[in-house]
């Protein structure tokens, strides 16, 4: 059996190791916050006390964690895998980083003699904790074939886009996409509750049409129950968006639909709103409206 090596343990991180250990995997693990360590230990993890511990007594090594820096200290920041990854050993990134930034790190694992996976998830807290994420990778496809039936611990939708970074670049547009629909959903909803129909009615006979998505069935209902404790926190989505409208600028390309989501997250993120679930977008738009949405 593998030894596995998980570095990240957030809301999605979580999950995602206890599938792997339920399964019957060993997953040496390592964060920053001791409260997830003894959570996972306590399902039978083994707690290391470095990303170079986890990665010099592991055979592939899974990273999950918020941002490019945050990976680039994780692989080759003091106490980082780099410093104790075997030749031969497979690292696996599914956190949410620039695309470009991907490549340079494959290309510096593989002059190690270690191969790399970048392998974005997409489907949230909730989607971590069903493993029912959407998983978009990149890499070569012999490395994909021995790590899928990990991938499919944790995720449903698995799908190899191609070679390095392929696996990121995805994963931007699938945040460009639900961003847009969010905003959408969110002036939706907003539009109805203002004109006097019940939200929660009109969500309802949406879910039946065209206008019908996983956006508006989750996220509208977060819109008008109000409930918006974190599952996608704005802050990580506006990170994305930034990858996004950086990567569109290299292109030379306009995003605007992109470029006004990003707006609404920061007019959200100036009322102290960068903590809130990514579906508190609605609460720009009920701003603009002057109206809060409800349920009649």
């Amino acid at each position: 059996m593998a030894q596995l090596g998980f570095i990240g343990l957030g809301i999605m991180g979580k999950p995602m190791v206890g599938h792997l250990l339920a399964a019957g995997n060993a997953v040496n693990v390592f964060d920053v916050n001791k409260d997830a360590i003894r959570e996972v230990v306590g399902k039978g993890a083994v707690s290391r006390g470095s990303s170079r511990e986890v990665a010099s007594v592991s055979d592939i090594v899974i990273v999950m964690v918020p941002d490019t820096p945050d990976v680039e200290d994780v692989l080759f920041g003091k106490n980082g895998v780099a410093e104790g990854v075997k030749r031969g050993s497979i690292v696996v990134d599914m956190s949410s980083i620039s695309p470009i930034a991907t490549k340079e790190f494959a290309r510096k694992l593989e002059a190690m003699g270690v191969d790399m996976l970048d392998a974005p998830v997409s489907g949230g807290q909730v989607g971590a904790e069903k493993a029912i994420l959407s998983i978009m990778v990149g890499g070569k496809p012999e490395v994909f074939e021995r790590i899928k039936p990990y991938f499919a611990l944790m995720g449903k939708n698995i799908v190899l886009i191609g070679d390095h970074g392929a696996g990121q670049t995805c994963k931007v547009a699938n945040q460009i996409a639900v961003a847009v629909n969010i905003a959408g959903t969110a002036e939706a909803l907003a539009f109805a509750s203002k004109a006097g129909a019940d939200p929660a009615k009109v969500r309802e006979a949406l879910m039946g049409g065209l206008a019908s998505s996983r956006i508006m069935e989750l996220h509208g209902e977060r819109m008008i129950k109000r409930t918006f404790q974190p599952g996608f926190r704005i802050r990580l989505h506006q990170k994305d968006l930034n990858l996004a409208l950086q990567s569109a600028r290299s292109l030379h390309m306009s995003i605007p639909a992109t470029a006004l989501a990003q707006e609404l997250f920061n007019a959200v993120a100036a009322r102290d709103g960068l903590d809130l679930d990514h579906s508190a977008m609605v609460l720009a738009i009920e701003e603009l409206a002057n109206h809060a949405v409800s349920q009649q």
